[in-house]
């Protein structure tokens, strides 16, 4: 009987080990993956403080079409480009001067920008924006490429926008375009 509880006790004591090795291996993989998809790396953030008057364009979205349209606005400018990417996209949410369409549905708000090095902008908005939008291919087109176009077209340093809904990753806005990865700008979307 020795023998045979020796026997056994090594067989547990092998089998504990292999699930030990499994689990840590298992969980590295996962936080590496969690801390990809969830919370973008360090970035740089809005001091706030405002300098002179700088014309940027925004696109917005027409009624008789299916492109964007040009339409110049004013900001401040600021040391940081996160500070004068978020008031290009506040611009947009107060939506057009020259009788365009809003991109955005109602009550929708930027809760906040974020840069990688990379040149990532994280763009996060209310859950309004998803709640409350419009339903159609067309119109998240133009809410999404409205916003990714503002913001490449204004500012070098963006090369790509992903969108963010309450501080996380959403499957699309309205049912028909993917959020699951960095929008590219589409200037082919642009009325001439």
């Amino acid at each position: 009987m020795d023998k045979r509880r020796v026997i056994i006790v090594g067989f547990l004591f092998a089998l504990l080990v292999v699930l030990v090795v499994l689990f840590l291996s298992r969980s590295g993989e996962e936080r590496i993956k969690r801390a990809k998809e969830v919370s973008p790396p360090e970035l740089e953030r809005v001091p706030g403080e405002a300098g002179e008057a700088k014309t940027v364009v925004l696109f917005f979205p027409a009624e008789e079409d299916s492109f964007l349209h040009r339409e110049e606005r004013e900001i401040w400018s600021s040391p940081s480009v996160v500070g004068e990417a978020k008031q290009v996209v506040e611009e947009l949410l107060k939506g057009s001067k020259n009788g365009y369409l809003s991109p955005f549905p109602p009550e929708t708000s930027l809760r906040e920008i974020f840069l990688t090095q990379e040149g990532i902008a994280y763009v996060d908005f209310s859950r309004e924006i998803q709640e409350n939008h419009l339903h159609g291919s067309s119109a998240e087109m133009a809410t999404i490429f409205s916003i990714v176009n503002s913001l490449t077209y204004n500012f070098k340093p963006i090369k790509k926008v992903f969108i963010l809904v309450e501080g996380g990753e959403k499957e699309t806005l309205g049912g028909h375009i993917s959020l699951a990865q960095p929008f590219l700008p589409k200037y082919d979307l642009v009325a001439e």
